[in-house]
């Protein structure tokens, strides 16, 4: 059964506008967040992947704003888990954050499951929504997702995929969904960021890499990556000739979409979460934020903590639902 839209089943399509469209979040004069030193900003994953470029770009418009550093501080390990372990620990003041992806909450239900829990954190802002793409070496036979099955198919299903995070990560989970489809299987190769992923995919060690579009898009941009496909409703405008996977004749559920969001420990402040996300939103709003955000094909949101929370809450069964279905849950 395909399920609806990220969208719809996560909120019924309550307030749901911001995410659907690409469009400018509310301006405010004056967000309210002062923090009393440095803003760090833990993340899951090494340097230059798509939630690292993200960070990286939106601390330039949102240091000013506040009147302090932001700090990237890079956590790989455990499939986020050290991170998370870093975010949960923090005091609640606002100077430790986490950004966190799908790939938090299919932790929480697979291999975090019983060490993390929604509840150990405040939800704070969502940010983006960002789809996924298969590709693959400039010079590669494989020129769409039909010669990807086929070729799984003919060599009873020898073809590394790359992506990052364990089974049961958002990126693999995409992959069983193509299996699930197409009846082949896949050899899944786990990375810990996105520019290890494409170094593999460059120098041969994986046949297909799986990313987002924004840190892969230079790449693109040189001819030295090809997509084979984009899991969207769209194709996306910075490489419009690239497929989406139904154009293809492949019937996946669209609505399995990257989110990235702020989150931080329990027990912040609700007026201190809402200044945060206003601040977020605000400096979402810069313009070479925006260059970067439109080359990469992410859409923006406009979610703060009470929205957030509750998105979190519904993409947590939608979760659970994709992992049963790829047969990584049990029923």
């Amino acid at each position: 059964m395909k399920f609806d839209t990220l969208r719809r089943s996560i909120l019924a399509g309550a307030a749901m506008a911001a995410f659907l469209h690409v469009a400018p979040v509310a301006h405010a004069q004056e967000t309210g967040w002062q923090p009393a030193g440095p803003v760090t900003f833990a993340l899951h994953t090494r340097p230059g992947g798509g939630t690292d470029v993200f960070v990286r770009t939106l601390a330039q418009s949102l240091e000013p704003m506040i009147g302090q550093p932001v700090v990237i501080n890079n956590l790989p390990g455990g499939g986020g888990a050290v991170q998370m372990a870093n975010v949960r620990a923090a005091a609640p003041d606002g100077l430790t954050l986490g950004v966190n992806t799908v790939t938090h909450f299919t932790g929480m239900l697979t291999n975090l499951q019983g060490v993390f829990a929604p509840d150990d954190f405040a939800w704070i802002a969502l940010s983006q929504v960002d789809p996924i793409l298969f590709f693959a070496e400039i010079n590669s036979d494989l020129n769409s997702m039909t010669d990807l099955v086929e070729r799984a198919r003919a060599n009873e299903g020898q073809v590394n995929i790359g992506g990052f995070g364990p089974v049961g990560s958002m990126q693999n989970i995409a992959m069983e969904m193509l299996e699930g489809e197409t009846g082949v299987t896949f050899n899944w190769v786990a990375f810990e960021s996105t520019p290890d992923i494409i170094a593999a995919v460059l120098g041969g060690h994986v046949d297909v890499g799986v990313a987002n579009l924004g840190p892969a898009l230079s790449f693109f941009e040189a001819g030295r990556l090809k997509g084979l496909g984009v899991l969207g409703d769209e194709r996306l405008d910075t490489l419009p000739e690239m497929q989406t996977w139904a154009e293809q004749g492949y019937d996946v559920d669209t609505s399995w979409l990257q989110v990235r969001g702020v989150f931080g420990p329990a027990d912040m402040d609700p007026a201190l979460q809402q200044q945060i996300a206003d601040a977020i939103h605000q400096a979402m709003q810069a313009e070479a934020y925006q260059q970067y955000a439109r080359a990469s094909g992410v859409l923006d949101s406009d979610f703060g903590p009470q929205e957030y929370t509750e998105f979190v809450d519904g993409l947590m069964t939608l979760a659970e639902e994709q992992l049963q279905a790829a047969g990584l849950l049990g029923n």
